[in-house]
């Protein structure tokens, strides 16, 4: 359990620092930044509470948003994602249920369930932080245009992750 904890501070000490010093300076076409920093919630255990996911979601959006200085918007986004992170889980489960001891991971599930869960969550995550930066629906097929690569680009990162970094 305290292997568990500790492991989950590293990552998300990591992902956030790599966010906010090397992904926050990269944009896609000039107008998309990868966020790889939702790994943090993507990768919690599955018998995380939901009062702990929802905590975990306001402060890492939170502190992403202190460092891009986007007056809430992560934190909307995140907190969103925490919220529904169970109930996709869910939607996505294996007939006989997660096996104990597993995590939400393609070395568990497959690459193919893995991605499914991942960009689901990371379409809403996307979708919420793009349309309160843009504040209306005026442009919304532009809005949409960087939801679709957003997603594509920050899903493309994440399965990546799991290829290099998540092993058993």
């Amino acid at each position: 359990m305290i292997n568990i904890i500790g492991r989950n501070i590293l990552r998300l000490i990591f992902l956030v620092l790599l966010q906010v010093l090397i992904l926050n300076e990269i944009r896609l076409f000039d107008e998309i930044n990868p966020y790889l920093y939702l790994l943090f919630i993507l990768l919690l255990p599955f018998e995380t509470p939901k009062w702990a996911l929802l905590i975990m979601g306001f402060a890492l959006g939170l502190t992403i948003d202190v460092f891009s200085n986007s007056l809430g918007l992560h934190t909307s986004a995140t907190v969103l994602v925490a919220y529904l992170r169970q109930f996709i889980l869910q939607v996505f489960a294996p007939r006989d249920g997660y096996e104990t001891g597993t995590f939400p991971r393609a070395y568990y599930y497959g690459f193919g369930w893995f991605t499914k869960y991942v960009v689901l969550l990371i379409l809403i995550h996307q979708s919420v932080l793009y349309f309160l930066e843009a504040y209306s629906f005026e442009n919304a097929f532009e809005t949409l245009r960087l939801i679709v690569i957003g997603t594509i680009f920050t899903t493309i990162l994440v399965v990546m992750s799991q290829l290099f970094m998540y092993r058993r």
